[in-house]
């Protein structure tokens, strides 16, 4: 039902509640705003709504922030466009992928292989680090190749136990989100420390942030994703099988561009969970790859928080994805009323 199809005073009732919502939800951006430009004076000494009314306008916050009195601004931006795009583009890339594999492939792999990953890879850490004298560093990639191996051979026989499949594998994607984010943090830490003495810097690099928030996102990616590749009519890709067409081709070439909303939707969720991550940017950075999260939480002092500050920061930390849904929305509409032609 829509507003423009009431009579009398139920429309008036109904646009009056909308109009109430719009202020209640806009509100909080606005008094963010109008606190960045507030003086310290200004926002200590009570609330004030209307600037030139109730305060003077002042430019301190801002002039503090760009001048890099409020740390590295302009390197910190950089940063999280950077990692944020690419590691959305990676992981919507790769989830759908793997999406598209459970929707239109069958898989089957018993319990006990899953099970000899896990003791292999433990036991095989515990073997090098504690028999053989080899670093962590070391006994990690010996054991997660050898754990890898003998699984993916043992799943070629006939094991005995349960056998499990695709909804099997969609639940073990799933479940990775169950875990509190600071065990996955700490671990990554640890993990990126013992691979950076072998030469391989992670912690506080491109390659490392980037990565982790691509094993961050990649469970809601293929959760997402599945469920737009089901509703896809399995009828045009069989149509192109009878013709000889790669699979490779038809996943790029038909399914991708009939799941262009899907994408873009998916896109955009990854797009701002990582955009907003904290945890992971403050114990895999230090300063080089710090992102935007990190420098609105760093606007303090001994004082106590500076909340002129911090509207100011945060207000450059909403408005990219503010100016980024609103161009991704026009693609996804566009996308949906082709499909409806198509």
């Amino acid at each position: 039902m829509s507003v423009r199809t009431l009579k009398g005073n139920r429309r008036w009732l109904a646009l009056g509640g909308c109009l109430l919502w719009l202020a209640f939800t806009l509100f909080p951006l606005y008094w963010v705003a109008i606190t960045s430009f507030k003086t310290p004076l200004a926002v200590v000494g009570g609330p004030t709504y209307l600037p030139f009314g109730d305060f003077e306008p002042s430019l301190t916050a801002w002039n503090e922030l760009v001048s890099g009195q409020r740390g590295q601004f302009y390197n910190t931006f950089i940063a999280s466009l950077i990692v944020s795009l690419s590691a959305a583009v990676l992981a919507t890339g790769i989830g759908a992928m793997a999406a598209y594999a459970l929707v239109r492939f069958t898989f089957r792999f018993r319990l006990l292989s899953a099970l000899i990953f896990v003791v292999i890879a433990f036991g095989g850490f515990l073997l090098g680090r504690n028999v053989l004298g080899f670093g962590q560093g070391i006994s990690l990639i010996y054991a997660f190749i050898a754990a890898l191996a003998l699984a993916v051979i043992s799943s070629r026989f006939r094991l005995p136990g349960p056998e499990l499949g695709n909804n099997d594998i969609v639940f073990w994607f799933v479940s990775q989100r169950m875990f509190p984010p600071i065990v996955a943090a700490f671990a990554l830490y640890l993990m990126y420390t013992e691979v950076g003495k072998l030469g391989f810097k992670l912690v506080d690099s491109y390659i490392g942030l980037t990565f982790a928030y691509i094993a961050f996102s990649l469970p809601i990616v293929v959760w997402l994703m599945r469920d737009f590749f089901e509703a896809l009519p399995v009828e045009v890709e069989e149509a192109a099988m009878v013709d000889n067409v790669p699979t490779w081709r038809i996943f790029f070439g038909i399914v991708l561009p009939m799941s262009k909303p899907g994408l873009i939707a998916t896109f955009m969720i990854t797009l701002a969970f990582v955009w907003n991550e904290f945890l992971f940017a403050l114990f895999l950075t230090s300063s080089k790859w710090q992102t935007l999260p990190i420098l609105v939480a760093g606007q303090n002092s001994q004082r106590g928080d500076e909340w002129w500050s911090i509207s100011a920061a945060a207000l450059v930390a909403i408005i990219p994805m503010v100016v980024m849904a609103g161009l991704l929305s026009r693609l996804m509409r566009s996308g949906l009323l082709l499909g409806a032609i198509k």
